[in-house]
């Protein structure tokens, strides 16, 4: 089976032909590892040097130098709005409290479509409107159960003894090295 051994960032993306696109919900883009089935049919194995966090536009680069379109998956989530800047943020810790992925907005947040969350976001004052769209949860200590993603780097494990976290800076990057 064919690899896909790079992730090529969509503000890096070159030339390249585009022979197939995968949707992948929240999460199935955090990933190192995994067999992966193109909507067009192509069979590949993702075999990445370290987890990496693959985003609506990216890319995955085939070992043959084809290219396979990445695609956010539309979820159900709910949208959580407050009245006020301080009532969001009060909002924010309670969700944050319960260590669910949220993805924080200037005006917004963003959970899991969670029924027992919206009581208690309308509890609170705030609004929880469902919505389906795609999921881009903050990074944090529990993204996808086992990376970090602090917005810096530890030498990409140069001295740390290969720990292999990724950590994503908020712009496209290319972790290899040679």
């Amino acid at each position: 089976m064919i690899r896909a051994t790079r992730v090529i960032r969509r503000d890096a993306l070159g030339s390249g032909e585009i022979v197939d696109r995968i949707v992948l919900d929240s999460g199935d883009r955090h990933r190192r590892r995994m067999a992966m089935r193109g909507v067009g049919g192509l069979a590949f194995l993702l075999d990445l040097p370290e987890p990496a966090l693959l985003d609506d536009g990216d890319a995955l680069r085939l070992e043959d130098g084809r290219l396979v379109w990445v695609e956010a998956a539309p979820e159900r989530l709910l949208e959580i709005r407050a009245p006020t800047d301080h009532a969001l943020k009060r909002l924010i810790w309670h969700i944050g409290n319960r260590h669910i992925p949220a993805e924080i907005g200037a005006d917004a947040l963003w959970i899991a479509h969670d029924h027992v969350l919206a009581a208690m976001v309308e509890g609170l004052g705030g609004t929880a409107t469902p919505v389906e769209r795609p999921f881009r949860p903050e990074g944090g200590a529990y993204a996808g159960g086992h990376a970090h993603d602090h917005g810096h780097d530890h030498a990409a494990g140069k001295g740390h003894g290969g720990h292999g976290h990724h950590h994503h800076h908020g712009h496209p990057h290319d972790h290899s090295h040679g």
